[in-house]
């Protein structure tokens, strides 16, 4: 079988036969290649839901090969891994910063929701550095990556600490802890958000009460192990780490949580 740079080269040769056509040929050409484009992901998107509820691992072991990944990410049918998104986004926010003789470097990625950054050269010893992290890093970040909701901008300060960028939230009340039965998920309404409260001991976790998938709500799932599964499509979620064991790279959007006494408040973000 051709491998995937023969076949993209193959795709890119006659991209350039049709590109020195007149522009009604070139109009059917376009046409009839969305039209198989169309029929194409049309037939992958219902393989991808008939897999996802018959045969999970079958599915996730058919996208580790380079051409099926490649065919699905063009049809926008799978994410690109978030260390790339992530790259990506950094290099859109890089031209801005490196005009003022400053960059953007990533630290770490802590899954599942945090990565920390440190801005370099002149933009660490702005005094407008956390605004600059505010507008430009933690948005361009969010729009690639939606599931990291906490962004930590790193003190180039020898032993300094991290320093969250968020400063504008509040502590919510939610729930009283009696409220969540052991090992079961609880669904609560945070302002105009929707999240589950999953508690296992003493530990009480907060998650935004949507699947990745679809963004089906995941309180009326089966929990088990602290697991809980999707009803939709059988999306499975680490309720102790907000990790998908069905697919790599992604999480549950998290919620910072303190108890004091038997309530739980919940850390809401402006």
């Amino acid at each position: 079988m051709d491998n995937l740079d023969n076949l993209i080269a193959d795709i890119q040769r006659f991209e350039a036969i049709i590109s020195e056509w007149d522009e009604s040929q070139r109009c059917v050409a376009v046409g009839f290649q969305r039209a198989i484009e169309a029929l194409h992901k049309a037939a992958l998107t219902n393989l991808i839901r008939s897999l996802k509820q018959d045969n999970i691992s079958a599915l996730c072991h058919a996208v580790d090969n380079e051409i099926v990944y490649a065919v699905l990410l063009y049809h926008n049918l799978v994410k690109l891994p978030l260390s790339e998104r992530i790259e990506t986004a950094l290099t859109e926010i890089r031209p801005s910063l490196q005009s003022h003789d400053g960059d953007v470097e990533l630290v770490a990625i802590k899954l599942p929701d945090r990565i920390d950054i440190k801005l370099v050269g002149s933009c660490s010893n702005c005094a407008s550095s956390t605004l600059t992290l505010t507008q430009l890093v933690e948005q361009t970040i969010k729009k690639y990556c939606p599931e990291i909701t906490n962004i930590v901008a790193v003190n180039n300060t020898p032993n300094a600490t991290l320093a969250p960028i968020y400063t504008n939230s509040y502590w919510m009340g939610v729930a009283n802890v009696n409220d969540i039965p052991e090992d079961h998920v609880l669904p609560v309404k945070l302002e105009n958000q929707n999240i589950i409260l999953y508690r296992q001991g003493n530990n009480i976790s907060c998650y935004r009460n949507a699947c990745y998938h679809l963004g089906v709500p995941l309180d009326n799932g089966k929990v088990e192990n602290g697991i809980v599964t999707c009803v939709s499509h059988q999306f499975q979620y680490d309720l102790k780490t907000a990790e998908c064991l069905t697919v790599p790279d992604i999480s549950l959007q998290s919620y910072e949580v303190r108890v004091k006494g038997d309530n739980i408040y919940v850390k809401v973000e402006k």
